[in-house]
């Protein structure tokens, strides 16, 4: 006999009972999976697992890895630049991760092309071992391509179980910042091979937008195909990405010899040089009606002329003998046909660029150039040519006045192109260029005519380059110099890492500027710091004090000793000849005479319009 609990009735119960006989593979382990019991019933939810998306193992990591500040600076070297006083061109060397992190301010929208040549991920090339932890130390293990334990770091070998992964890891944060850095009609070209076009593609729709995507551009590297294949490899891929599609502005190649002798005026018209062109076009696509197919009759000979079978001509009645009454339509002396005059002046004053580079030079081309420029064979191998790196140039700087970034700059094509260019066409284009000081083989031709880093052939190219175009155009103001920066740990101590504290962390700092770093390295990290442009003119006004003026007022760096009230003079002496709207003052904090001529300058200064006043 059942024993009444006293208990109502337990409906839930009942109704999981009833589910069960209707729904029996919706349970599990005696519970009911409610996304199976909505399928059974008709309703299917997108699954995470099963949407369309493209990860890798190590994904989240690379994430983090980008978004990570740097703890480093940028260390300015005189004795390696060229023209440093006037020059606008950049060369960084470091592991450009950490070097697009320190340029984020500095550059941010600023960047209207940026060209990469990365590692093509062959099993041979080196790869960047990121560590989000700690990059500078990263990148000084390296530079001596050791890591922290002393043993050497291996390639990105295929038979590794991350050969893919790892590749993406490497690039996918240095694409992340580098889209900061683009301005709104910025584009970015990336070349690359078979090994890792395809998971390129995915990642730049991912960082850019599907909606972004330019054009995959084919080049022909080689003239033949290698014998070792059953199909020889001749070719590379260039991906173009814009930064907006809707905002980008490509320019045009301009127009070569050839194509402008095609433009003859044979009967002295007065519009100018023209081509005879097809007078018909393809009728599919419902073209083809009684408003265009009709008879032209040649006025010379009374002969009738209509399209050919399935095409149209390119106008109705009307518009066609319009032109006819203004001799833009021709008649063909050899078959009496008729054609239309396509005038030079009236079409488009360049050339639509290819998506087929067959005539742009070869792998070749490059090497002969560099053997040319070091009077050495083999320098350099795998770079690429200034006849692919010119017209690129061409038309994703068609203004001639803005900044290419190349953060792959390897032997430096990327610079000797835009001062070939800036020679031709009087253009003021800007490089900045990256690149990681890795040692060259102690086997390799580089090494043995003294070469030891990448960087060390870079910088040179640019150099005997520069002077090459200078000579041959006879152009004595055309900017061939180039600022080197190094990458490095901070100047100072403890300075934090949060940049958007700025203020508060410079005036914590006192007493921490390193004893090896001197006045130039900690004018350089403090331009960083506020974002200004890194070829900013910097003036030394007083020859007895160390105050430098930057950008023409804009930002006042004094780095005196036991300094007193007297030096408000100076300071607003530079603010109220340069008129400049906005003036910030930094002071080293031991530099201070004591903390009463502390309190008095900065006073001094708010009550003279400069209201930012720090210290390091």
């Amino acid at each position: 006999m059942t024993q009444l609990d006293g208990k109502s009735k337990d409906l839930v119960n009942e109704n999981i009972e009833k589910l069960k006989e209707i729904f029996p593979e919706v349970f599990s382990e005696g519970k009911i999976d409610f996304s199976k019991l909505e399928e059974e019933l008709g309703f299917f939810k997108e699954k995470s697992d099963e949407r369309y998306n493209f990860t890798w193992n190590g994904k989240s990591e690379a994430k983090k890895i980008a978004l990570t500040p740097s703890t480093g600076t940028l260390r300015p070297c005189k004795v390696e630049s060229k023209d440093w006083d006037t020059t606008q061109n950049l060369y960084i060397e470091g592991d450009n991760l950490e070097v697009l992190k320190l340029l984020q301010k500095s550059y941010h929208k600023k960047v209207k092309m940026i060209y990469i040549d990365p590692p093509y991920n062959t099993g041979k090339d080196f790869v960047y071992k990121d560590n989000f932890r700690d990059n500078i130390k990263n990148y000084l293990e390296i530079t001596g391509q050791v890591d922290s334990d002393g043993n050497k770091l291996s390639t990105n070998s295929e038979t590794s179980g991350r050969y893919h992964s790892d590749w993406l890891n490497m690039m996918y944060p240095r694409l992340k910042l580098a889209r900061n850095l683009l301005k709104d009609d910025g584009v970015i070209f990336i070349s690359i091979d078979d090994n890792e076009v395809a998971n390129l593609r995915k990642l730049c729709d991912e960082i850019f937008g599907e909606d972004n995507f330019v054009e995959s551009i084919i080049w022909k590297k080689r003239a033949t195909p290698p014998n070792d294949r059953n199909i020889g490899r001749i070719h590379e891929y260039l991906l173009c990405y814009g930064k907006n599609t809707e905002k980008i502005n490509l320019g045009l190649l301009p127009r070569d010899e050839k194509s402008i002798e095609r433009y003859t005026n044979p009967d002295n018209d007065i519009r100018g040089a023209w081509v005879a062109s097809d007078l018909s076009a393809n009728g599919k696509g419902g073209r083809l009606s009684q408003s265009t197919i009709y008879p032209i009759i040649n006025p010379h000979n009374g002969e009738t002329y209509y399209p050919s079978e399935g095409r149209c001509w390119l106008f109705n009645k009307d518009k066609m003998q319009e032109f006819i009454n203004e001799r833009r339509i021709g008649f063909r002396e050899s078959s009496g046909a008729p054609y239309l005059k396509r005038y030079l002046n009236e079409v488009r004053q360049g050339l639509t660029f290819p998506t087929i580079l067959t005539e742009f030079g070869f792998s070749s081309t490059s090497a002969t150039e560099l053997d040319k420029l070091f009077i050495t064979k083999g320098i350099f191998e795998y770079a690429k040519p200034t006849t692919v790196m010119c017209p690129l140039i061409q038309i994703g700087l068609p203004e001639k006045d803005e900044i290419i970034l190349d953060f792959y700059s390897g032997s430096a094509t990327t610079a000797h192109a835009v001062m070939k260019l800036n020679s031709e066409d009087d253009g003021n284009r800007k490089f900045i260029c990256v690149q990681l000081p890795e040692t060259t083989d102690e086997k390799s031709e580089a090494y043995k005519a003294g070469y030891k880093n990448i960087c060390e052939i870079g910088k040179e190219r640019i150099r005997r380059a520069g002077e090459k175009v200078k000579s041959e155009s006879g152009k004595t103001e055309l900017d061939i110099g180039f600022k080197v920066l190094k990458l490095d740990s901070s100047n100072i101590k403890s300075w934090d890492s949060d940049f958007e504290n700025l203020e508060t962390n410079l005036l914590d700092a006192v007493e921490n500027i390193k004893s090896d770093r001197n006045e130039e390295d900690l004018l350089y990290e403090i331009l960083l710091k506020y974002g200004l442009d890194l070829t900013l003119p910097i003036d030394k006004p007083f020859e007895n004090k160390n105050i430098y003026n930057i950008g023409f007022g804009a930002l006042i760096i004094c780095l005196d000793s036991n300094i007193s009230i007297d030096i408000t003079d100076e300071i607003i002496a530079i603010k109220k000849e340069y008129d400049s709207e906005t003036t910030r003052v930094v002071f080293k904090d031991s530099g201070f005479k004591n903390a009463t001529e502390k309190t008095n300058i900065i006073k001094t200064l708010n009550q003279n319009g400069i209201d930012e006043v720090v210290s390091v």
